[in-house]
Formats: C-alpha cells, sequence, structure tokens
C-alpha cells in the first residue's frame, strides 16, 4: 500500500511536467522541424525525387562562386570585428572607471536600432551628398572614390552590425581574469606587453573563439546589408535565395541552397561544440 501511495506523486509530477514541457515542444515542432523539414524535402523533390539541385550548386560556377564569397566575406568581417573589437573590449574590462562605463552604454545602444536603420545610416554616410564625399571636397582632395555600392561598403556596414556581439563575447571573458595574474607576472620581471602575451592573452582565447563563431555564423546569413550597400557581383547566398525564389519561381533549388547553409551552420557549430561546448558560447 505505501509502495502504491508512493507511485501517485510521481505519477503527477511526471504528468505536470510533461504538461508544462509540451507547449515548448510543439512550438519548436511547428515553428522549426516542419519547416525545415519540408525545405528539405522540397529540396530533393521538386520537380522530381533527385539529388540534382546539389550538384547543380556545386558543379556550375556561378553558385559555387557565391558559396566560395559567401565564406570569404563572413571570414572578412570576423576578422575586422576581431581587431576592431580586441582592444575595446580590453579597455571595457581592465578599467572601472567611467570610460568603460562609457564603452558599455555605447555597445549596448546600438542594440536599440535595428540592422535595416543602421544600413540606411551608411547609406547617408557614402552617398554622393553625405559627409565623406562633404570632406573630400573641403580638404580640397578633388572627386572622392566610389565607396558606395562596393564590396567595402558591404563588408563595413556588417562589421559596424556584429561589432557588438564580438565585444560583449570578449568582455564576458576578459572580465573573468583575475588581475592579480598580470600583477604577478609583472612581479617576476615580465614587462606589462610581455604580461599580456603571455598571461592575459592566452586566458581571453575563450572569448576570441567565442565571437569569431559568433559573428561567423551570423555574417553566413546576411540579406539586407548586402543588398543594400554591396554589388551583385559580391552576391550572398541570402541574396541567392531571395533571387531563386522571387524572380524564377525555383523553390526547390533554393531549398536546396538554404539546406547546404543551414548545414554549413550545424557544421560549424557542432565542430565548436566538440572542442569546447555550446554553453560556452557566451562566456
Amino acid at each position: 500500500m505505501q509502495m502504491v501511495r508512493g507511485r501517485g506523486p510521481t505519477n503527477r509530477d511526471g504528468m505536470t511536467a510533461a504538461l508544462l514541457v509540451a507547449p515548448a515542444i510543439l512550438s519548436i515542432i511547428v515553428l522549426f522541424v516542419v519547416p525545415i523539414g519540408y525545405v528539405l524535402l522540397l529540396s530533393v523533390t521538386d520537380p522530381s525525387i533527385s539529388l540534382a539541385h546539389y550538384r547543380r550548386l556545386f558543379t556550375v560556377p556561378l553558385y559555387a562562386n557565391v558559396l566560395l564569397n559567401t565564406f570569404k566575406t563572413s571570414l572578412i568581417v570576423t576578422i575586422a570585428c576581431l581587431l576592431l573589437g580586441y582592444p575595446l573590449a580590453y579597455v571595457m574590462a581592465r578599467r572601472n572607471d567611467i570610460v568603460a562605463t562609457i564603452f558599455l552604454i555605447a555597445v549596448g545602444l546600438s542594440f536599440w536600432s535595428g540592422f535595416v536603420v543602421r544600413t540606411y545610416a551608411w547609406l547617408v554616410i557614402l552617398g554622393n551628398k553625405g559627409p565623406v564625399t562633404a570632406g573630400y571636397a573641403l580638404a580640397g582632395w578633388g572627386k572622392p572614390p566610389q565607396l558606395l555600392f562596393t564590396s567595402f561598403s558591404s563588408m563595413l556596414g556588417m562589421t559596424h552590425i556584429l561589432l557588438p556581439y564580438m565585444v560583449l563575447a570578449l568582455y564576458g571573458v576578459m572580465r573573468k581574469i583575475d588581475p592579480s595574474y598580470l600583477r604577478a607576472a609583472e612581479s617576476l620581471g615580465a614587462r606589462p606587453f610581455g604580461a599580456f602575451r603571455h598571461v592575459f592573452l592566452p586566458l581571453s582565447l575563450p572569448g576570441v573563439v567565442n565571437g569569431s563563431i559568433l559573428v561567423f555564423t551570423m555574417c553566413l546569413g546576411f540579406y539586407i546589408t548586402p543588398i543594400l550597400l554591396g554589388t551583385p557581383k559580391d552576391m550572398m547566398i541570402s541574396q541567392l535565395i531571395s533571387q531563386q525564389i522571387e524572380d524564377l519561381l525555383a523553390w526547390g533549388f533554393a531549398s536546396a541552397i538554404a539546406v547546404v547553409l543551414l548545414a554549413s551552420t550545424l557544421l560549424l557549430l557542432s565542430i565548436y561544440n566538440r572542442f569546447a561546448g555550446l554553453d560556452r558560447l557566451w562566456g
């Protein structure tokens, strides 16, 4: 009788837990599993069952160049964000005064404006009547170079948008580094740069990896910024998907491209999870 009474609360607790988790599981199935499954099915069944879309994607030079350009652009933007974000995150983490507070607020405020707003801001800044053109005219340097609608402007816009993610990923790791480690290295005769190179830099490498993975994977799927600031020759995967759907109604081929993009992102995240763990992505 005691065993029977003991099972009652256990069963009720299990039922309660299942009911609490059910809405989340249902949402994941409806919003993620079903759409992704349909895209995967469409990529091999439209118009007939075959792998022709995947073969076409990797064998036609035009589409292969789009894939290559997407990964090349993502890599360049990631490196740019790292070079710009590391010194900023270092200052924010090492200082405890008003300067660090101002930098932290400035990074946080960047999330208050959307991607489209920041992209249009670069349209104004780099445009023919923007401050860059006015600065060239004021300095007497003649006609300014073509900055808008170039690979440079596209990468600049993406770097500006993704830089806060890199800074916060670095800051979260750097903030946990005990300053006494650097003082101990200096007390043993290390110069400030030597202490940074041999102590602080190795301890901050998890933040470098976290920020790089985060920025790279986000950059792979960028759409608005390359369209508004870039050129057709620098087309990225997301633009190719949009073109196939909106202009050509090639749903099967567009689905195959989307599957390749998703698979590339999952592969990158799985490699990171294998060596570091996704739970450390935010430091």
